[in-house]
């Protein structure tokens, strides 16, 4: 097996990680940021990859550099669709079940398409990957199932009020995953992701997530509008960190399965703090807008990561300085 190396650096190696020559992987939302990194590193490990998305937010060019990519397959379909998904889990090992709609304000708006794109579908994945026989499923899951619960570090199994469509939707995800485990047998495993960043990040759209999209702005010139006033912090966890979790799930015992677990750095950073920080790694002097808060926005979100530690293995070894250093150096180039 060879050494990961993706985006030119070579922290996250996956060396003790072994599975049995030939594997394949299904990659829905491999199209997307979370899944086309995902994508590329297993690629990179000499494994087979088939990527599932319907390119709804997903980009083909994400998915176009690795086309030619010996063991790699490409899946225009829809997890909405029952016999699109059992197509595509034909043969896999392992499923990486990224492909859904994020947002909170978004799902708001929309609560109906969140429930049947993202709780729907994927029952559709945990149904198809059951008959068709896959050995472990990983799934998207999100910090937003924490709702109102105040207190920190956020500890699975204290969960307060869900405060969106969103939340609901990543919820249900894992009680059905839990059911697959505890009826027929199929490892599942939840990952609780806690603001995800890194390069191939959509900047650009009014749902955008944060980090990407202040970056775009200031190298713009422009001036970025924090919603809220700035006080509210978050656990940013950075891609490589999420990559490591993935793969060390697929890796994990049956004992672990039918659980979800904080994937996340443990840190706290506050989003004045990171305004100012990019500012100042950008040179650039330009003073935010303030605009209201977000409905269904978490105030305050840290990870206790100690049961990913204890179940999976999981060590993350990227902090938030040396991710963002390397996010903000990826975005000068490819912006």
């Amino acid at each position: 097996m060879q050494d990961t190396i993706i985006g030119g650096c070579d922290r996250m190696r996956y060396q003790d990680l072994f599975f049995e020559k030939g594997s394949l992987f299904l990659v829905t939302g491999g199209a997307g940021f979370i899944g086309s990194n995902l994508c590329e590193a297993i690629l990179r490990m000499g494994y087979r990859i088939r990527c599932l998305d319907d390119l709804s937010t997903g980009k083909y060019g994400n998915v176009e550099p690795f086309l030619d990519e010996p063991g790699y397959e490409f899946i225009e379909g829809d997890i909405k669709d029952l016999r699109t998904c059992m197509d595509a889990c034909a043969g896999a090992d392992f499923v990486l079940h990224q492909a859904a709609w994020g947002s909170v304000p978004r799902s708001i708006e929309m609560p109906l398409f969140y429930c049947a794109n993202n709780i729907t579908g994927t029952l559709n994945m945990l149904e198809a990957a059951r008959k068709q026989n896959v050995k472990k499923f990983v799934y998207a899951s999100s910090s937003s199932v924490y709702g109102d619960e105040p207190t920190l570090p956020k500890t699975e199994g204290r969960e307060g009020n869900l405060l969106s469509p969103y939340a609901v939707s990543k919820r249900a995800d894992e009680e059905w995953a839990k059911q697959y485990t505890k009826h027929y047998g199929l490892d599942t495993y939840g990952l609780r992701y806690f603001n995800v960043f890194g390069r191939r990040q959509d900047p650009q759209g009014a749902y955008a997530a944060v980090i990407p999209k202040f970056i775009r702005q200031l190298l713009k010139g422009e001036r970025p509008t924090i919603h809220g006033d700035g006080g509210q912090s978050r656990d940013f966890t950075y891609i490589e960190n999420v990559i490591e979790a993935n793969l060390k799930a697929c890796a994990a015992g049956s004992h672990a399965a039918g659980r979800a677990y904080n994937i996340a750095y443990g840190g706290r950073e506050y989003l004045l703090d990171i305004y100012h920080g990019l500012t100042k790694a950008l040179g650039v002097d330009i003073e935010p807008l303030f605009g209201p808060e977000r409905a269904g926005d978490i105030k305050h979100s840290n990870a206790d990561i100690g049961s990913a530690r204890a179940y999976l293995g999981y060590e993350p070894q990227w902090s938030f300085e040396e991710g963002i250093a390397a996010a903000i150096e990826w975005y000068k180039e490819n912006l």
